[in-house]
């Protein structure tokens, strides 16, 4: 009987470094299954390089009276939550001085303006209406034209931003108000009549005034302006919502 035999014939030790035995037909052992990796988020475009939000937490956007960009800064704050939007008035006679200086980065301001060293996008043109008391007799009518005009007493703000001369209209007896609203409530007492944007005639709307359209009045165009050497991500971000791209819209 050879040495370290047995009669029932068992096998030896397996080696530590021997290779498993195979089961099942040679079949391969299974393969750990592994979760599924998640997909990597992409960053959001608004127009503006993916760094827009390491500079200012805040963006500073200039507005004339009238203006409204309400929907613009509600897209703002659905694409860009960690950077406030802070609105800031600023008046017609000043907005290249507002621009100029540090306290906005871009502005909604009033054609026509220096725009020397300034980036300017259109926004939309506002017809102009005659605001007059709301018993007076021009408002018996749709609209008005400059010929209607003739012989009534036209008030002009010191805040005007028309510019219009309107031919063989009379020129009031008192001082120009300072205030487009100051006008407003002139004429709404029933002294002649202001000739202003639409938009200021809503802002200064009241229960005893009156608007009437004027058919050959002068187009106002607002306008968004920026300075040149100030084209920072943030001003592009906010362009790019102003020309209506989405947030997955690449620039260009």
């Amino acid at each position: 009987m050879a040495k370290g035999g047995s009669s029932g014939g068992a096998s030896p030790r397996r080696r530590k470094d021997a290779a498993p035995r195979r089961t099942g037909g040679g079949a391969k052992p299974a393969a750990k299954r592994q979760a599924p990796s998640r997909p990597k988020k992409s960053p959001v475009v608004f127009d503006a390089p993916a760094d827009a939000v390491d500079g200012p937490s805040v963006f500073v956007l200039g507005v004339i009276p009238g203006a409204t960009p309400g929907k613009w800064i509600d897209t703002w704050r659905d694409r860009m939550p960690d950077v406030d939007l802070e609105l800031r008035p600023i008046a017609v006679a000043d907005e290249r001085a507002e621009l100029d200086g540090d306290g906005i980065h871009a502005a909604i301001v009033r054609l026509p303006l220096d725009t020397a060293g300034l980036h300017i996008i259109p926004l939309y043109e506002e017809r102009a209406v005659v605001v007059v008391a709301k018993d007076s007799h021009l408002t018996a009518v749709d609209e008005l034209e400059l010929a209607d005009l003739a012989g009534e007493v036209v008030v002009t703000p010191a805040d005007d931003v028309l510019g219009l001369d309107v031919p063989d209209a009379i020129p009031p007896a008192f001082a120009p108000p300072e205030t487009t609203g100051d006008a407003i409530a002139t004429v709404a007492a029933g002294v002649g009549a202001v000739i202003v944007p639409m938009s200021l005639a809503r802002l200064h709307q009241r229960r005893d005034a009156a608007s009437v359209p004027l058919r050959d009045g002068p187009l106002s165009q607002v306008a968004l302006a920026w300075r040149t050497d100030r084209t920072t991500p943030l001003v592009e971000a906010f362009v790019g919502i102003v020309r209506g791209r989405t947030a997955n819209s690449s620039r260009g």
